[in-house]
């Protein structure tokens, strides 16, 4: 389990396709930190430590999160947000991130305004992944590449964020672009709602 808090960010520098696996070595601050079979969210997909040489480490991704989320877009130098799962002694400073991408979203707009940016995301959405609780509520919670925050002004299949100039600096939200492509998850409190109202109804 992860908040959202979004610790640094690693730099792809091998990529390796074997049969529909892709394994990918990174390197970042606390390389020297992690251990084998440990857990860390890559632009939000929760993604296991396979192996770590020198100052770098590998995980590999299979078929199925390659299909739902943009790691297979990543190229050799781009940056990725990874945060190592949460510590149950710690405060929860985000919110519930599983580490489970539900779909991915593209960027149609960027805002900038003084100071802060303000992004807009569209979704794929129709009735079934609504039901699935696959949606935005306003001032609810959604991460994105890995990233938790706030929805604000969503429609039925866009939704925008508000990025203060921390976040823009520190996480790969100053590589997005109208035309990007990034993960998301939905919150999870409103995935159980959403089941618990399809069984009752």
């Amino acid at each position: 389990m992860f908040s959202g808090i979004v610790e640094t960010m690693a730099r792809v520098v091998a990529i390796e396709h074997e049969q529909d696996n892709v394994h990918f070595t990174l390197c970042c601050s606390f390389t020297a930190e992690l251990s084998i079979d440990q857990s860390v969210a890559h632009n939000g997909v929760c993604l296991t430590v396979v192996s770590i040489k020198d100052d770098t480490y590998m995980v590999t991704a299979m078929h199925e999160t390659l299909e739902c989320s943009n790691l297979g877009l990543l190229k050799v130098g781009d940056e990725v947000n990874v945060e190592r799962s949460m510590q149950m002694n710690g405060r929860l400073d985000g919110h519930i991130v599983q580490g489970h991408v539900d779909q991915t979203a593209t960027c149609i707009a960027v805002e900038d305004q003084e100071g802060s940016h303000q992004y807009t995301f569209r979704y794929q959405s129709n009735r079934e992944m609504v039901s699935h609780g696959y949606f935005t509520v306003d001032k609810g919670s959604v991460t994105v590449n890995g990233v938790s925050l706030t929805v604000c002004r969503p429609t039925e299949d866009t939704f925008q964020v508000c990025i203060i100039p921390y976040t823009f600096e520190n996480t790969n939200f100053h590589n997005i672009k109208p035309g990007t492509v990034v993960n998301i998850e939905f919150d999870i409190i409103g995935k159980y709602l959403a089941r618990m109202n399809n069984l009752l109804s």
